[in-house]
């Protein structure tokens, strides 16, 4: 079969900066309690006009810019978000409108902070199945600050909104994905969740006033989640793979928490791997922060042909997800990055 790959990359961050000051204020902290906590010192925030579709179809026009494919070649959309503009129709439907891609199929995948990986694999394997030549278009969208208590200071400080995008395509023999593995672990649901809004909680007007459409996390249990499950996903996937630990080049992690990713980091066994973080300027953007921290490594020029880089998801339901792939050049690499690209407004 012909192998798929990414054929280019693409990210949109909004143009409001939120401190950590201004975070501070209503969570009862200090800047640098923040920031040792998290490793955060600020993260965007979507203007209120705008939903999760917007900022996924600024990142998915960048990335198709970027592969030099139209968007009536798109096969497939692929959205992955739980913070969707609406509990329906899809939000890839709204993108599909956005963008033009006419002939796209469209639909959402949400494993929450696992979601663009699980998206991906989606999209990659229909594309194996498929005729030739065919693209697919995977994007990570949310926007956080609108399902956020301002004065849960567990939550708050973890958070920015963003998207980011892959177009997916054939690429070389012995480039593209290699490998990938998902696992759920169904009875740690509980960890992360927002317990209002769906069939089991419907909206009213006392859910409301009880805050239950908010952002919940039980943040020592996902960080044992994290520490108990990712090192053995990672390595599992290396051994399907047959390819040595010590080969690995890049790894690019869900932007969680920089310190909870610093303690798990040396349990990870990638000895010779950069690890690629944005959350220090980003925060956590949920299932964008995969693609976002992708797209910003290779518009900075860290990726090089045939490098093999390792992504990896995890999040609630709790789900991880990871995908090994060896880089492939795209169309046009851009090795400088403008922060203006990515604070524009969207037009």
């Amino acid at each position: 079969m012909t192998p798929i790959g990414i054929l280019g990359t693409g990210s949109f961050l909004p143009e409001q900066v939120v401190t950590n000051e201004e975070i501070a204020r209503s969570t009862g902290v200090t800047d640098e309690w923040i920031v040792r906590k998290t490793g955060i010192r600020e993260r965007r925030r979507a203007d209120d006009r705008h939903a999760t579709s917007d900022l996924a179809a600024r990142a998915a026009r960048r990335a198709l810019d970027q592969a030099g494919i139209r968007p009536e070649d798109v096969a497939y959309v692929v959205v992955a978000t739980s913070t969707p503009d609406h509990p329906q129709p899809a939000t890839a439907s709204i993108v599909q409108h956005l963008i033009g891609a006419v002939d796209a199929a469209a639909f959402d995948v949400n494993a929450v902070c696992s979601g663009f990986v699980y998206a991906m694999t989606v999209a990659e394997r229909m594309l194996r199945g498929a005729d030739e030549g065919r693209h697919a278009l995977v994007i990570g969208a949310d926007i956080y600050s609108r399902i956020l208590d301002y004065s849960d200071r567990k939550t708050a400080i973890l958070f920015g909104d963003g998207a980011g995008a892959v177009v997916l395509g054939p690429v070389p023999e012995g480039r593209g994905v290699l490998e990938t593995s998902l696992l759920t672990r169904g009875d740690q649901y509980r960890l992360i969740s927002v317990p209002a809004g769906g069939s089991r909680l419907p909206a009213t007007s006392r859910t409301v006033e009880e805050g239950s459409h908010f952002f919940r996390m039980d943040g020592r249990g996902v960080r044992e989640f994290v520490q108990e499950n990712l090192p053995t996903a990672l390595r599992d996937l290396l051994v399907k793979a047959e390819v040595h630990p010590s080969e690995v080049a890049h790894f690019v992690p869900h932007q969680a928490n920089g310190v909870m990713l610093a303690d798990v980091w040396p349990h990870l066994g990638l000895p010779d791997a950069t690890l690629h973080l944005a959350l220090d300027r980003y925060a956590n953007t949920g299932s964008a922060s995969v693609p976002i921290t992708l797209d910003l490594a290779h518009r900075e020029g860290a990726l090089a042909d045939g490098d093999l880089v390792l992504l990896a998801g995890f999040g609630g339901g709790m789900t991880v997800g990871a995908t090994l792939l060896r880089w492939a050049p795209t169309r046009q690499a851009r090795h400088e990055l403008h922060e203006r690209e990515f604070a524009a407004p969207i037009g």
